[in-house]
């Protein structure tokens, strides 16, 4: 069969009726399980704020108050004085601090919120706390916020042991994570539902233990809890990602066998990414007409895949013709789109395709953020235009870009490998700056870099900090 994805005439939306899909947005905060409902989410545009110089100005305004107000609270925690605040300055602080996954910061407030004269324990906090914590991959501080809750006189719910769940999940202990469902079962009012359940195999799909999916799957059966589309969804991406496809197209066939579940764009998307990933360009394809048959339509998402998957494959003619379609059908690419057409023309050594590509990003007036500059950076150090490099860095010290720690280790690397370790000092002492913690990559580049300059007692000091670093993280509950 000739494939649809060659030009862009070829790329097609089917016009047979589409099957109905739902969006499940699950809510980790209330209180009951019974209350979890699927919800369809509608993006609302204002007319209002159409400026998007005037939309960044207030979004940079509303990230500097955001960011006073939590260390202001922060500097307080560190007292033992303070504990008759404002309950809306500390509640405040302690969201702002969640929503951005500063973990360090909000349990530094959570300690100071406990010694608040007005303070209630709550489940939704520690709940949201452990959500947090599974993001950032804190699985010692999460051990500890639990025992601290517990300790509180609270009885844990459904949505405290999920997120205790997920957190062990994500960090790799299974082990724990299946302990803590067995401790949920032996809690009246408080079993674990889909969710946990979709959790568990998820965690089991993406650390390669499919042998553990099976004993999932008979446990929902034995507890009359059957599979739904999240679920079946988790099983293929996770299959999928572990190029395990004939266990990916089993479950798909159980989907559709099972009369109650259809498959959505997600399993599309799962799909394609799956065998895009690994090369397999022809399956992607034939895969693509097949949903399109079923009468799944494509999102952004989509064709950002496939736009990954030509460019792995070196297929640069056909990642265009996806991006002329995605214009043709009034899908605007996004900050992911430009960020993959440039990290995909940077890997390959193509240093000039790449910036003009990352040229139109800016001129459509799309904000270029960690990640495009990092593919920015990697490629003009690999090319040995550290000119261009210079210019990057410049360009993000007069930006409001948030940087990261892969940025601080992509940029460090890149001066390290030219042999600049002053700059490269400098780069390792502005992340203390912007709250970026170095990690086990940052220590081993500065090490390789002082080393290749014969600065041996530097490269050892580094050495000691890392040990140190790895042996203080994770002992206590911060703040509390």
């Amino acid at each position: 069969m000739e494939p649809h994805l060659l030009h862009p005439t070829n790329l097609r939306f089917s016009t047979s009726t589409s099957l109905t899909s739902a969006t499940y947005s699950i809510t980790l905060c209330g209180e009951h399980a019974h209350k979890r409902n699927p919800t369809i989410h509608c993006l609302h545009l204002s007319k209002r704020s159409s400026n998007p110089s005037l939309k960044a100005k207030k979004e940079l305004s509303r990230l500097l108050r955001t960011d006073a107000a939590v260390r202001n609270i922060e500097k307080k925690a560190n007292s033992n004085k303070y504990n008759n605040l404002w309950p809306k300055a500390v509640l405040e602080a302690l969201d702002e601090a969640i929503a951005n996954n500063l973990w360090e910061s909000a349990l530094k407030i959570f300690g100071l919120l406990r010694k608040q004269h007005w303070y209630e324990p709550r489940c939704q906090t520690y709940t949201k706390l452990l959500m947090m914590l599974g993001k950032c991959r804190q699985p010692e501080q999460a051990s500890l916020l639990f025992e601290l809750m517990l300790s509180d006189g609270l009885t844990p719910t459904v949505d405290v042991y999920t997120a205790l769940v997920s957190v062990y999940g994500k960090s790799g202990l299974l082990d724990k994570a299946f302990s803590t469902v067995d401790d949920m079962k032996s809690v009246s009012d408080c079993k674990p539902d889909v969710y946990t359940y979709s959790i568990l195999i998820n965690s089991c799909t993406k650390f390669n233990r499919p042998d553990l999916i099976e004993e999932v799957l008979a446990e929902m059966s034995y507890l009359g809890i059957g599979c739904n589309t999240v679920i079946y969804n988790t099983l293929i991406d996770g299959y999928g990602k572990a190029e395990m496809f004939e266990l990916m197209e089993d479950s798909l066939t159980d989907m559709i066998e099972s009369g109650s579940c259809l498959p959505d764009v997600f399993t599309l998307n799962s799909f394609l990414g799956a065998y895009g990933k690994c090369g397999q360009i022809e399956k992607m394809e034939k895969w693509y007409d097949e949903f399109q048959l079923m009468g799944i339509r494509p999102d952004p998402k989509t064709f950002n895949i496939l736009i990954k998957s030509y460019g792995k494959a070196t297929m640069y003619e056909k990642m265009g013709s996806v991006m002329e379609f995605m214009k043709k059908r009034f899908f605007s690419p996004t900050v992911v789109t430009y960020n993959i057409v440039i990290e995909v023309f940077g890997k390959a050594g193509n240093v000039e395709k790449m910036g003009e590509y990352f040229r139109k990003m800016k001129y459509q007036g799309m904000k270029p953020n960690s990640i495009t500059y990092c593919s920015l950076v990697s490629a003009y150090s690999k090319a040995g235009h550290m000119s261009k490099v210079d210019s990057i860095l410049r360009q993000v010290e007069n930006s409001d870009v948030i940087l990261d720690t892969p940025f601080f280790n992509c940029i460090i690397s890149a001066y390290g490998r030219a042999g600049d370790v002053r700059k490269v000092s400098e780069l390792f002492l502005a992340m203390k700056e912007k709250k970026c913690l170095p990690d086990h990559i940052t220590f081993a580049t500065m090490i390789q870099a002082y080393n290749a300059r014969g600065m041996t007692e530097a490269a050892e000091d580094l050495q000691k900090r890392m040990i140190t670093n790895t042996e203080n993280s994770g002992t206590r509950l911060i703040g509390c």
